[in-house]
């Protein structure tokens, strides 16, 4: 099942920011969106999910227009997005944001379970308040949550920022697992060695458009689009 998006126009009051953004993502695969600060990265994840008001284009998964839907109800469609920030419930423990996660899915057990697969250190803290936990493990649980909602497609925008290497390992392993399994995980990074181990293409944004996208095998670290789109 592929999110399809076509012709893409959007943006905030009379500040367009997306303009004819055509992209698509692929079941089973990681698809990355690179680009610099304003490019549209972010602001495509959230009209994506109906965050942002679209002026024109449309927005398709599976065959399933997602155009004018009410943004609560896009997860019920099989999309589920992970921002910058996390936003998790801090008071709230590991289980119940778990719990929050799943309710649209009627928090199937098996569900969880299969969280907890992926990312064990969660199960070790349960009962432990989300505002408690170190940077990399809110990410985890961020991203748990997020699978709750058995999403066909995941949005990640900058999982690994400002996380230490062994968490950035975990979260990439975790990524390549979930296209093993089918999902289509579209990815916001900036960095490009994650990049090249996780993606299987990479979308470089610029000024509100997908200007190119490659297949992530064709792409050396020192690759042209990399300094073009990302300054690196």
């Amino acid at each position: 099942m592929a999110l399809e998006v076509k012709g893409l126009t959007a943006g905030y009051g009379p500040v367009t920011v997306l303009r004819g953004v055509d992209f698509e993502a692929r079941a089973g695969q990681v698809t990355c969106l690179m680009g610099r600060n304003g490019a549209g990265k972010t602001t495509l994840l959230k009209a994506i999910m109906g965050l942002v008001e679209l002026a024109e284009g449309s927005v398709r998964l599976g065959g399933v227009d997602l155009q004018g839907l009410p943004a609560h109800r896009i997860p019920c469609h099989g999309l589920a997005w992970v921002p910058q920030g996390r936003r998790l419930f801090g008071p709230l423990t590991v289980a119940e944001n778990l719990e929050v996660g799943g309710l649209t899915r009627g928090n199937r057990a098996e569900v969880r379970e299969h969280v907890l697969t992926l990312f064990p250190r969660l199960r070790e803290r349960l009962a432990q308040p989300a505002a408690t936990l170190s940077g990399g493990e809110q990410q985890m649980l961020a991203i748990g949550r997020a699978l709750c909602l058995e999403p066909k497609v995941l949005l990640l925008d900058e999982p690994t920022e400002g996380l230490q290497p062994s968490m950035i390992a975990l979260i990439r392993d975790a990524v390549l697992r979930l296209r093993a399994e089918g999902v289509a995980v579209v990815l916001v990074e900036q960095r490009v060695e994650a990049v090249l181990k996780m993606a299987d293409r990479v979308a470089f944004m610029a000024h509100g458009r997908v200007e190119e996208m490659v297949e992530a095998r064709r792409l050396e670290p020192g690759a042209r689009q990399f300094l073009d789109y990302v300054g690196v």
